[in-house]
This record gives structure tokens, C-alpha cells and sequence, in this order.
């Protein structure tokens, strides 16, 4: 594989559009894997005999679970060697996806979904940014990067339809069975990829690999035992702001001494990159929130199948790649601060809009409108924010820099996932009960087990279902429970989306810090992202 003249050129040529193609799949697999679950929640508690709580709590946990390991996940790989993560990543991956082919149980799902295929992820990602940098060249590598976020973008605008048809018409299984199929043809080519040696300080900081994922893991951990009635949440939260803050602390004393360090905290001396890792945050908390609580709705509210959940979201995925692909290529001269801000003030308007719709809309056509504002939104920041946050990193520093954007943009996805998920069920249950605390139609001796049972059960029914849960009941309290799961699921809803909401409002804030900030020059660094 070395390079050479005359006939053994076109030869390397093809082997490394080969190699490009290769990666571009694994990162498909990586996007799509997330979009295939979100709109097979309903197909998958009911294969699985478990609850909405329960498959959203494993979503967020996957997320979860990647980003707290990322930057670990990163330095393992410098420690192991960077083709060797990459190969160990795709292979937790595609026990993760053959698990889910294979599953009987929510535990399942949670073991080998969750958390060994987001330990996947987490190395899979930071090793494939260190090979595409050090198996490819100049234009050759823009081309590469430029391919693999397509394919990023291609995964997250057609994984909901793509999720949906396979769902509705074959089984949800079938679409992590092909996964796997595509995980195969990724590890066929090992050979073409090529070791990069990294030639930084081996040491290892253990402790600040500890702290890491006790932080991130501890604030997204404790929304999950809230969503599911656990106790001591406040306990599990405190000790994730512990964590992240005592990491603050280890850094900067690890970095004092010179000794070698879970990241560099020399990183956050510029605020461009400071700015633009928070905005990745919360742009990830935006579509993890209203990726999450539209399924849901959608779903169990007005009782769509998979396929049709997934053509109702898709003008949201498809608005924010074509945007993301336009932006990209005409921003021109316009500051990437102002895009940014528009591109949030979009976000709010979209999700501000559906706000009042939801309560109102009897078919998912009614919410195209302002899923098609927020996409372009979310399009416009695709565009601009790893190459804001990435470009005033030093070539060398790449790897690091582009594993805190990594891990900053997985834990806002895990957390709005967690949050909005969780914020939705909680006054979903909240609204139950007090609906039906306050009906003058049921029984007073039956309220109580009729609040119960709703909370534990209604989560996941569709009213079609409800009524044949109820079928045995007097006809008065039938309608009256079938009333109080109507009018309580738009109201949850709305609650849900409050988190993209404000996560948007927050960036929109935030992009104003971002006008006061020179913009950044191109580098390097800012093209080895994987968008």
C-alpha cells in the first residue's frame, strides 16, 4: 500500500475512495442507529412488554454512556493504537445492534444496546478523526471528512424514514440486523486502513477518567431515576456537579504540575472555543429534546405507526441537511456569529410555534410548518459550529479539541434526551392524577387505583388501546378515563418541549457573546470534523 508510480497508482487511488466509502458507512450506521429507535418506541415496548419510560431511559442511556466515555475512549486509543479502537468500537456496535435483533427483555436492550454499544461509539468516534487525519493527505483528506459528515447528515434526514418503513412493514429488528450486515462490510476492509501512531505523553490520569464520568454520568443518570420514581435524586445530581467540578479542579492542578492529563484545560483559554463547545451543547440539547417527545406524541397521541411517524418528522431532518449543505456553502461573508443567531432564533420560533398547535392537531400535518423553521435552524448551526469551535485548536491538538466538542455534543443529546423525556412523563403522571382526583364521575374509592393504573400503563396506550383495556368498566367511567388520558397528553407534551425550547433561547443568548468575539481563521483543525 505505498505509494508508487505507474501502474500502482491508480491502484492506491481506488484503495483509498474504498477506505472513504468504508468510513462514511460506519458513521451512517452511527446516526441512523438512534433515529431507527426513536421511531420504534411503540413497536418496541410492545415486543418487549416494557414502558415508554423504560426504551426512552435506554436511549438516553446509550447517549449517555458515550459521551462519558468519549474522552476516555479517546485516550485509550492512543494508548492501544487508534485502528485497533476503532475496529474494538464497531465491533461494541454491532453486539449492541445484534442484541437489539435478538431481544426479549428491556434488560437487554440497556446491557448490550445502551451500554456496551455506547462504549462502541465512544471509541469508535475519536479514532476515526485520528485515521482520517492520518490516512489521508490534503485535498484528499477535505474529501473525506467532507464525505463522512454527509453521511452524517444523509443518516439523520432519511433514518427516520428509512426506521419508519422498516418498522411499519418488516420489523424494528430487521433494521438492526442491517446494521450489522453493514458493520461486516466496514471491518471487511481493516486492511486498507492504515495505524496512526500517537507520538504524545502515554501517561494515564486515572483519576481524572474517574471524575469524568462520575460528572457527566451522575447529572444525566439522576433524570433517569427521576423519570423512573427512584429515590435520592437529589443525591445522584449533587454528586455530578461534584464531579464535573472537582475534573475542573484536577486539570488545572494536573496541568500546573506538568503531568499528563485526562484533556489539556489550556484548551478553554480561548474563548472561541469555549463559546462554541457551550453552543454545541445546547444544540444537541434542542434535538435530543424534540427528537424524543415528537415520537412519543406522535405515536400514542394520534396512534401513528412508525412509518408514519417518521414521514412527519422527516421535514425536520430534511430541512436541516439541505440547510446544513447550503449554509455550508454559501455563508460568504456573513459572520458566523450572525448565522448561529439566526439559526437559533429559528429553532425558537419553530418550537414556539408548535407550543400552541399541539393541543389542536389531529394529524401530523398540522406540525410540518414549524418543523420545517426549527430544521433549518438546526441546519444553519450544522454548518457553522464545528468549524467555529474547531478552528482556533493547533493542528496537534486536533484529536483532544475535537473529543471535548464530541463529548459536548453527546452529553447535550443524552441530557435533553433524559430531560425532556423525563420532564414529559413526570407531568404526565402529575396531570393524571390530578384529573382524575378532581372527576365528579369516578367513584371516590376507585380514584386511586385508576390514577395508578394510568400512570403505569396509559403511558404507552394509544385511547384505541385504552378503551380495550376498559372494555369491562360501566360505559360513563370508560369515557371519563379515556377523557382524562386525552386532555392530559397534549399538556405533557407541551412541558416536553419546553426543553428544546429554552436549550434554544439559551444559544440564541449565547450567540451575542459570540458577536463580541473575532471570528475565527480557518485551520487545520477546523477541517478534520465529523460534522
Amino acid at each position: 500500500m505505498s505509494a508508487g508510480g505507474g501502474a500502482g497508482t491508480p491502484q492506491l487511488d481506488r484503495s483509498k475512495r474504498t477506505l472513504g466509502l468504508l468510513l462514511a458507512m460506519a458513521m451512517f450506521v452511527l446516526v441512523v442507529d438512534t433515529s431507527l429507535m426513536n421511531v420504534s418506541i411503540s413497536a418496541v415496548v410492545r415486543d418487549l412488554g416494557t414502558t415508554v419510560s423504560g426504551v426512552q431511559s435506554a436511549i438516553a442511556l446509550e447517549a449517555l454512556v458515550s459521551a462519558a466515555f468519549i474522552l476516555i475512549g479517546g485516550k485509550v486509543g492512543d494508548l492501544i493504537g487508534r485502528k485497533r479502537a476503532y475496529l474494538v468500537g464497531l465491533l461494541g456496535y454491532a453486539v449492541g445492534a445484534t442484541a437489539m435483533t435478538l431481544a426479549q427483555s428491556l434488560t437487554a436492550v440497556i446491557v448490550f444496546w445502551a451500554v456496551i454499544g455506547g462504549l462502541g461509539a465512544s471509541l469508535l468516534l475519536p479514532a476515526m478523526q485520528s485515521l482520517i487525519h492520518g490516512n489521508f493527505d490534503g485535498a484528499a483528506r477535505k474529501k473525506v471528512y467532507a464525505l463522512v459528515g454527509a453521511a452524517a447528515a444523509i443518516a439523520a434526514a432519511v433514518g427516520p424514514l428509512l426506521g419508519g418503513f422498516i418498522t411499519t412493514y418488516l420489523s424494528w429488528r430487521v433494521g438492526f440486523a442491517l446494521e450489522v450486515v453493514v458493520i461486516v462490510v466496514v471491518l471487511s476492509g481493516a486492511k486498507l486502513v492504515h495505524d496512526v501512531p500517537y507520538t504524545g505523553p502515554r501517561g494515564v490520569d486515572v483519576v481524572g477518567a474517574l471524575l469524568s464520568v462520575v460528572g457527566m454520568g451522575g447529572l444525566v443518570l439522576g433524570i433517569l431515576v427521576w423519570q423512573e420514581g427512584g429515590e435520592r435524586v437529589g443525591l445522584v445530581l449533587g454528586i455530578g456537579v461534584v464531579g464535573l467540578v472537582a475534573l475542573v479542579f484536577w486539570l488545572r492542578r494536573r496541568a500546573r504540575r506538568a503531568e499528563p492529563a485526562l484533556l489539556d484545560p489550556g484548551l478553554f483559554s480561548s474563548g472561541l472555543f469555549r463559546v462554541g463547545v457551550s453552543q454545541q451543547m445546547l444544540q444537541q440539547i434542542a434535538l435530543g429534546g424534540t427528537m424524543i417527545v415528537l415520537p412519543i406524541f406522535l405515536q400514542m397521541v394520534l396512534e401513528y405507526n412508525a412509518m408514519e411517524a417518521g414521514l412527519t418528522i422527516a421535514p425536520l431532518s430534511l430541512s436541516m441537511f439541505a440547510l446544513a449543505i447550503v449554509a455550508g456553502r454559501r455563508s460568504g461573508r456573513r459572520r458566523p456569529s450572525t448565522v448561529v443567531g439566526v439559526g437559533f432564533g429559528l429553532v425558537v420560533v419553530g418550537v414556539a410555534v408548535l407550543l400552541p398547535l399541539v393541543p389542536r392537531a389531529g394529524t401530523g400535518w398540522a406540525l410540518v410548518g414549524p418543523l420545517v423553521v426549527a430544521g433549518a435552524g438546526l441546519g444553519l448551526l450544522v454548518s457553522q459550529l464545528n468549524n467555529y469551535t474547531l478552528s482556533p485548536v493547533p493542528e496537534e491538538r486536533v484529536s483532544e479539541a475535537a473529543g471535548v466538542n464530541s463529548a459536548a455534543g453527546s452529553f447535550g443529546l443524552s441530557f435533553g434526551l433524559a430531560f425532556a423525556g423525563a420532564i414529559m412523563l413526570a407531568s404526565l403522571a402529575w396531570t393524571f392524577t390530578a384529573d382524575v382526583n378532581a372527576s365528579t364521575v369516578l367513584p371516590p374509592a376507585e380514584k386511586q387505583q385508576v390514577a395508578q393504573v394510568l400512570e403505569e400503563d396509559a403511558e404507552l396506550m394509544s385511547n384505541t388501546k385504552l378503551a380495550e383495556l376498559l372494555a369491562t368498566q360501566p360505559e360513563p367511567i370508560r369515557q371519563e378515563i379515556i377523557r382524562i388520558n386525552t386532555e392530559a397528553r397534549p399538556f405533557a407534551l407541551q412541558i416536553g418541549l419546553l426543553v428544546p425550547l429554552l436549550a434554544a433561547t439559551a444559544g440564541l443568548f449565547n450567540s451575542l457573546r459570540m458577536r463580541r468575539l473575532p471570528d475565527p481563521e480557518p485551520s487545520g483543525a477546523a477541517e478534520t470534523t465529523l460534522g
